[in-house]
Parts: structure tokens; C-alpha cells; sequence
């Protein structure tokens, strides 16, 4: 979700969009776009490159009007402008022409520092738009475009849609659209397993969930499923070690309800109660060999051994006897 600051006038003389998330970056302009057509339909709007914005380009575009027209002036990866441009921007940011809003879009960083701090002295309005690497953060986002539209998604449905769709914001975000307009009621897990029953069983998640379960068959298939559709076997790795650490966590904690759990381990309570169904037949042995067995098929897939797969098979096996035996055998 793009973050605001107090200042949340979208027709401010200038917004500064500062990440590298592109479709937070798209809506920060598209927001902007559409309350100055909401104010003047007329509204002439020119979206431009670092190579489109010469010296002079910015004067030109932001000079008088003789019809007074409104104008929105958006800059893509203004980190990437020239010096001799960024000097007639901060003169401009200086005194702003009326009836025109300037649109920085900027990635962050050191590169073109001098601009963002210019922009932001100058009283910007500044919407945060930074890359969502945590699973956690994707979570919260397709949450918010369900609260969006007033639609109500259960919290495993969220996290089903997130476990088939992956990181990409854009394919998130068609995913609620369609299910939105698609579905009638509060949308469940089992919805979202209609609609993407191929990508979801891709899951990594899948995998380690039915490997923690003790369902060996059903997550080797799983696993063949997720190599054939592209699934990077990091991934999988990652995936059945958080599953296992998470039965370890919950093993080892003390008695209570499940937002008490939530809050000491850092799990979801929904997550909490579906790793209780999954921690049955654990032993604190078998949560020890199976992260150790994990630990090997993580070196295996990162080049320490001949066969990536081989080694994740062994790992899905070994974990699912340890959710079976604690380990024994």
C-alpha cells in the first residue's frame, strides 16, 4: 500500500512518489490524474522519461497558458535526470505555476539524492510506494484491495491468493478485481482455490503444507507440480522450513488463545490455528531432523549438490515421516 503524507491533496503543486514498487508508483500518478480531470476535464497531462525533460523542457511545459488550462507534468525516474535538469527543477520548485501539478517519481536511493531533498523541502506531497519483498506486506495488501472495493475476504482466502499469485502487485490486484466481480459474499479459501486450483497447487506453500500434515504422496505430487510450473526450488526450501519452524515455535510456547500466541510468536491467529492442526504426531525430534533435512536439500539446490530435485524429494519425504513419527524411523 502507498503511504501518504499529511499533505493529502492530490492537486498540491507537487507530489513525490518515492519507491520502486511500479504499480504503487502508476496509482500515486493516476490518483493525481484523476482529480485534475475531476477539477477540469480538459486537463492536459504529459508522462515523461528522464530522456523526454531536457534543459528548458520543464519551462516550457509549466510557462502561461493563454486559456489558463489545468496541466499535470509527471516525471518517471527523476532519480535519473540530467544535472542541467535538475537545476531547472529545483528553480521551478521554487515557485510553482498555478493550475499545474508537478509529478516526481523518484526510486529512493543515493542516486539523485540532492532532488528528493529538494522536493521535500519544497513541502512535496509525498506518497511512499516501496518494493513489497515480505510475504507479510503482500498479505496486507491484497487485504486492503479487498477493504477497497467493501468486499470482505476471509484471512486464509487472503493468504491463498498470496501462496498462488506470488509477489507480482499487478497480478494481486486483477486477482481481487475478478474475484470481486466475479463472487457474491465474503470470499473463503475454497473460492480462491476454484479460481487458481493450478497456480495454488504450484504453491510452495502447498508443499510444505501437505509435507508438514504427514501427507507424503500429496506433497511430492505437489513438488513435481510446482518444478514442471516454474517454482524456484529456493522457494520450496524456504517454504518447508518456515512450516517446520513454525510447529516448532508453537510446540515449544505456552498455553493460551490464539491472538495471545499471535502477538508472542508473530504469527497471524489464523496461522496459529492451522499450525495447531498441523503439529500433530511432532515431536521436538522429529521439528530437529526435519530442519536438518531441510538444511541439506537448502545446500543441495544452492549448488552443493548434483540434483536439485533429488534432494527436494528427500527433504518432502523426511519432513512428512517426522510429522508421522516424530522422526523415528
Amino acid at each position: 500500500m502507498a503511504r501518504k503524507t499529511a499533505n493529502d491533496d492530490p492537486l498540491a503543486p507537487l507530489t513525490l512518489a518515492v519507491g520502486q514498487e511500479d504499480l504503487l508508483l502508476d496509482r500515486a500518478v493516476q490518483e493525481v490524474v484523476a482529480a485534475a480531470r475531476a477539477a477540469d476535464a480538459d486537463t492536459d497531462v504529459r508522462d515523461l522519461t528522464p530522456d523526454q525533460v531536457q534543459p528548458g523542457t520543464l519551462a516550457e511545459l509549466t510557462s502561461p497558458s493563454l486559456f489558463a488550462e489545468r496541466k499535470v507534468v509527471v516525471v518517471r525516474n527523476a532519480h535519473d535526470l540530467s544535472a542541467d535538469t535538475v537545476k531547472d527543477v529545483k528553480a521551478y520548485l521554487g515557485s510553482p505555476a498555478e493550475e499545474i501539478t508537478l509529478v516526481l517519481l523518484h526510486a529512493g536511493g543515493v542516486k539523485g539524492k540532492g532532488l528528493l531533498d529538494a522536493a521535500r523541502k519544497a513541502g512535496a506531497r509525498e506518497v511512499a510506494c516501496p518494493k513489497m519483498t515480505k510475504p507479510a506486506d503482500r498479505l496486507a495488501f491484497v487485504r486492503q484491495e479487498f477493504r477497497a472495493t467493501g468486499r470482505s475476504a476471509t484471512p486464509e482466502a487472503c493468504q491463498s491468493l498470496v501462496d498462488a499469485i506470488g509477489s507480482d502487485l499487478r497480478e494481486l490486484a486483477s486477482a481481487v478485481s475478478q474475484l470481486v466481480a466475479d463472487v457474491e459474499g465474503t470470499i473463503d479459501e475454497a473460492v480462491v482455490g476454484r479460481y487458481y486450483t493450478g497456480r495454488a497447487e504450484a504453491s510452495s506453500f502447498t508443499v510444505a503444507d501437505r509435507a508438514v500434515e504427514g501427507r507424503a504422496a500429496e506433497a511430492l505430487e505437489a513438488l513435481r507440480w510446482s518444478l514442471a510450473t516454474g517454482v524456484a526450488p529456493v522457494l520450496i526450501t524456504s517454504a518447508l522450513a518456515q512450516g517446520v519452524r513454525a510447529i516448532g515455535k508453537l510446540s515449544s510456547a505456552r498455553g493460551g488463545r490464539p491472538a495471545d500466541l499471535a502477538r508472542e510468536l508473530g504469527m497471524p491467529p489464523w496461522k496459529i490455528d492451522r499450525v495447531r492442526q498441523q503439529m500433530r504426531g511432532w515431536t521436538p525430534d522429529g521439528v530437529a531432523n526435519a530442519l536438518r533435512a531441510v538444511a541439506e536439500a537448502d545446500a543441495g539446490v544452492k549448488g552443493g549438490g548434483e540434483d536439485p530435485e533429488y534432494a527436494l524429494e528427500k527433504a518432502v519425504v523426511a519432513v512428512a515421516r517426522a510429522a508421522r513419527s516424530g522422526g523415528r524411523g
